[in-house]
């Protein structure tokens, strides 16, 4: 068996992509270049700080929050990711002091990389997929966020089709920060809901 297969048989994931892309090329629908664009494009801007500034406008700016709540898509593009996010419907989800929200992809692990960043690892663990629905409790509390019996944990389940993002709670006493000092304080397990921001 060739050193390119696992010891089942299959190619791993990059070598059946390559072949993917290779099919692609030689079938005249794309290039080299433009796969190598696109991936620098994606992963060159992605980071938490995207989705940190879209969380600080919707705080400081009210009509910014209902686009953003109405249509994440276009929010998102008012910021400058609206490239970014085509391919998908993009739904932004409020934290309030009743409700606590939490993104999960239950089948793989599909995220808004371009506005949180790669994912990472403990999001696309079979524990933290399995368990989040079925407990959701539980698992925010191994992250340290204990919340109220009483807050009300809705898990929004991410697909190909729609991702989520978080818009947590802003913080009291922030009300001299400027939008800045708010994005900062933004992380990105706030914006999946495994932090309170």
């Amino acid at each position: 068996m060739s050193g390119e297969h696992s010891e089942h048989g299959e190619l791993p994931v990059a070598a059946r992509v390559r072949r993917l892309e290779e099919r692609l090329i030689a079938a005249g629908l794309a290039t080299d270049k433009e796969f190598d664009d696109i991936l620098e494009r994606v992963f060159s801007s992605a980071s938490p700080v995207n989705g940190a500034r879209m969380v600080a406008r919707a705080w400081t700016d009210p009509g910014y929050r209902e686009r953003l709540l109405g249509d994440g898509n276009a929010a998102a593009a008012e910021l400058g990711f609206g490239a970014d996010t085509q391919g998908y419907l993009l739904k932004a989800v409020e934290n309030t002091p009743a409700v606590h929200n939490m993104i999960v992809c239950t089948l793989c692990s599909c995220y808004p990389t371009a506005l949180l960043g790669p994912s990472p690892s403990w999001y696309k663990s079979f524990a933290y997929r399995s368990r989040a629905v079925r407990e959701p409790r539980t698992v925010l509390a191994e992250f340290g966020l204990k919340l109220p019996d009483s807050t009300e944990i809705r898990v929004w389940d991410a697909n190909s089709e729609t991702r989520y993002l978080v818009l947590p709670l802003r913080a009291e006493g922030t009300d001299e920060m400027d939008e800045s000092e708010l994005a900062s304080s933004v992380t990105r397990n706030g914006l999946i809901g495994t932090a309170i921001r």
